[in-house]
């Protein structure tokens, strides 16, 4: 317990140590009574301790224009336990009003409890006046100026800026008021930037649009600049306004010029741009000029020799020289040359250049445009080659006029689907008969046949070839993952289930579902397959709500299904549910004649992929790819030729013949395959055989060799169907 003796003893103490501080100092007691006050605020006063004891000091002492304020300031901070701080005017002992800053603090014991209340005062009068005579400047300023307290909070405003708005010095500190200036679109974006500068301390600007006395809104510029004590804090924001309405139309139309210019450069597929003579350095180039040179803007600008290497090489003696000719002549000139770019592709370009003398009269720079003409040159070489092309097939174009005609109807139905043979067209019949239906199809067919090309086919040719084709390899899918991958599963409903996810049927609704290698699907997936194809609903894995879904699906196998089936393997209601429209797409050794189309095909594609040009293909190349079996179908076709191509070192395609032996001939599989045929399917097949052949069963070119399958087995056939092979040999 502190004895009543040392507690008056340290007070004294206390009381000694105020008076010798160089400020204006006073203590009030809990309850806010004022309790003392030092010898050097007393002199200003010319009061005695018991006048500031008095219940009208603070009437007496404050500015009566400041004494409610500062009442109510400090009664609401001593309420809430806070200090506080405030500007008011005191009433000196020589009746002079002195401008002050108040703060003031809480004592608190060790309880926390508040046992006195400090308050300090510091003259401001000198800032003061330095702000008033600001005040007089900047009402002579021909520029808005506003001065804000350090939370933002608007205390002064100029001449300038009241007569803008039309306010009197009674609207500066109006909240309202200051946020009706502003448009509405802005508003709320120009609050979150002064509050963030604000909390900031530091210069920043803002541009927005604000409402002048007239009603119009002008776009301006104001900038806050802070203003700070002694310590570096933030006490005032002196802020300046701006219109620049005018500089924002001229940005504006500039932009649109700009825009206009670039639109009209891109429609003519021309370009501009400008070169230095002495630096020999491009100084401009225009955004169609980099599209021209096949450059990309956003990646910086690029040098002469850069642009100059584009140049083909046919054409850099001739654009060198136009060049040194403008410069050397101080001429205009116009000129044509071609573009290499660095993907092979030439551009035609029509070049016009005019020099920009000097004041002696030298050439400083050249500008000019580049129009890029590559599809006029294109449709001038087109047209003079249709021209020739015409006088050398005008009689054979018009008897060939139909088969020319549905040729191109199938390259463009069928795209990648080469080939002229009858069993290629027997199937290309059948997906233009189903392509237009919502049927199911299986498709049978070995590895490599092309059987995903086929179901493209379909979906491309089909009411919803605008909506998705979703391909699924139902062999290349772990088994415990069919399920999820074709219907999806939700969060939570396996290990490792971390989100929801959609299957493959409902990214195919109202598309088109290809199923390639069925014959690899669970069981379990068997039977939810079955129910989407019978109920179009499914649910998701972990899920319980059926999901409608309106999905054609394209199965396809290498597998015989009839014989799964039997052995249990393979559902029947599932195989019958698929096997609505069945095609049976063809192996390569059934489709001999389409050989040599198949591989002129091939050659070009890889040929252009690897950037070789192969004109011609070596005769010996041809009968073997004719004679080998192709147990890997056109798969295997591709790989050996793409092989082939790499290998290729001048502008004839060969193959090495060790390629071609590792398997004898099946003719027991074709067999087998044309077995798989109904009898109106062999008769299309084994016809165009016999026609191409002259009616020979037997030899190298008989129609066994060409349907890949035994004399005697072609003979059965063509007994058991009545063919009288004779009729196809026109001697």
């Amino acid at each position: 317990m502190i004895d009543p003796e040392d507690h008056k003893q340290a007070e004294k103490e206390f009381r000694k140590l105020i008076d010798v501080l160089p400020q204006y100092m006073c203590v009030y007691r809990a309850d806010g009574s004022p309790l003392y006050a030092n010898d050097r605020l007393l002199e200003f006063f010319g009061f005695a301790l018991s006048d500031f004891r008095a219940d009208d000091f603070q009437a007496r002492a404050f500015h009566p224009e400041d004494v409610e304020r500062v009442r109510t300031i400090r009664s609401d901070a001593m309420r809430r336990g806070e200090g506080w701080e405030v500007e008011a005017r005191i009433l000196r002992k020589d009746g002079q009003y002195r401008w002050f800053l108040i703060r003031g603090k809480p004592f608190r014991d060790e309880d926390g409890k508040i046992e006195r209340w400090f308050s300090s005062g510091t003259e401001i009068e000198d800032r003061k006046q330095t702000e008033r005579e600001l005040q007089q400047l900047a009402d002579a300023v021909p520029q808005m100026i506003g001065v804000t307290a350090a939370d933002g909070r608007p205390l002064y405003a100029n001449q300038v800026l009241l007569d803008y708005f039309g306010w009197t010095p009674e609207h500066v500190q109006s909240d309202q008021k200051f946020k009706q200036v502003f448009h509405p679109d802005d508003l709320s974006m120009i609050l979150d930037m002064r509050q963030a500068g604000l909390a900031r301390g530091l210069q920043f600007r803002i541009e927005a649009r604000i409402r002048r006395n007239d009603g119009q809104y002008r776009w301006c510029l104001v900038i806050y600049n802070p203003l700070r004590d002694e310590q570096g804090r933030v006490i005032r924001w002196y802020t300046t306004g701006t219109d620049i309405e005018d500089r924002k139309r001229a940005e504006e139309a500039l932009r649109r010029s700009e825009a206009y210019l670039a639109e009209a450069q891109r429609l003519s597929h021309t370009g501009s741009w400008a070169y230095d003579v002495a630096r020999k350095e491009i100084i401009y180039w225009s955004p169609e000029s980099y599209r021209t040179f096949g450059f990309d803007p956003q990646k910086g600008s690029i040098s002469y020799q850069e642009a100059h290497s584009r140049i083909h090489p046919e054409d850099l003696m001739r654009f060198d020289e136009a060049l040194e000719r403008a410069i050397r002549e101080k001429i205009g000139v116009a000129f044509d040359f071609r573009l290499l770019l660095p993907d092979g592709s030439i551009k035609h370009v029509h070049c016009v250049s005019r020099p920009v003398l000097s004041a002696s009269g030298e050439v400083v720079e050249l500008v000019g445009t580049n129009m890029d003409i590559t599809e006029q040159q294109q449709a001038k070489t087109a047209l003079e080659e249709a021209l020739e092309e015409n006088k050398r097939l005008r009689d054979e174009l018009y008897r060939e006029n139909l088969a020319l005609k549905e040729e191109i109807d199938q390259a463009s139905m069928f795209e990648e689907i080469v080939g002229t043979s009858g069993a290629l067209r027997q199937v290309l019949v059948q997906v233009a008969k189903v392509a237009p239906t919502d049927s199911t199809i299986l498709i049978a067919g070995e590895t490599g046949t092309g059987k995903e090309l086929i179901a493209r086919a379909i979906h491309k040719r089909s009411r919803r070839s605008s909506r998705a084709f979703v391909s699924v390899n139902c062999a290349a899918i772990p088994q415990t993952l069919v399920g999820s991958e074709l219907f999806g599963h939700e969060k939570g409903a396996f290990t490792g289930a971390t989100q929801r996810r959609l299957g493959r049927f409902e990214l195919a609704d109202g598309g088109t579902l290809f199923l390639d290698e069925i014959g690899d699907l669970p069981a379990e997936t068997q039977v939810a397959l079955l129910r989407v194809l019978q109920e179009r609903q499914f649910e998701r894995i972990g899920g319980t709500q059926s999901i409608s879904v309106n999905v054609r699906v394209i199965a396809a196998t290498n597998r015989d299904l009839k014989k799964a089936v039997q052995a249990g393997a393979f559902r029947s209601d599932l195989f019958y549910r698929l096997n609505v429209f069945p095609i049976a797409v063809p192996p390569l050794r059934q489709r001999k004649d389409d050989i040599p189309l198949l591989v002129e095909y091939l050659i070009e594609r890889y040929a252009s992929k690897a950037g070789k040009k192969i004109k011609n293909i070596h005769k010996r190349t041809l009968e073997l790819f004719q004679a080998y079996d192709w147990p890997g179908n056109i798969r295997e076709l591709q790989n050996v030729i793409e092989r082939a191509v790499i290998l290729s070192d001048d502008e004839t395609f060969t193959v090495d013949e060790s390629w071609l032996q590792s398997e004898s001939p099946r003719p027991s599989r074709a067999d087998n395959g044309l077995a798989r045929l109904g009898a109106d399917q062999e008769r299309e097949l084994i016809e165009p055989a016999l026609a191409r052949s002259r009616g020979r069963v037997a030899g190298p070119s008989g129609a066994a060799t060409r349907l890949g399958i035994p004399r005697s087995t072609l003979e059965t056939k063509i007994r058991r169907l009545g063919i009288k092979k004779h009729q196809f040999n026109p001697a």
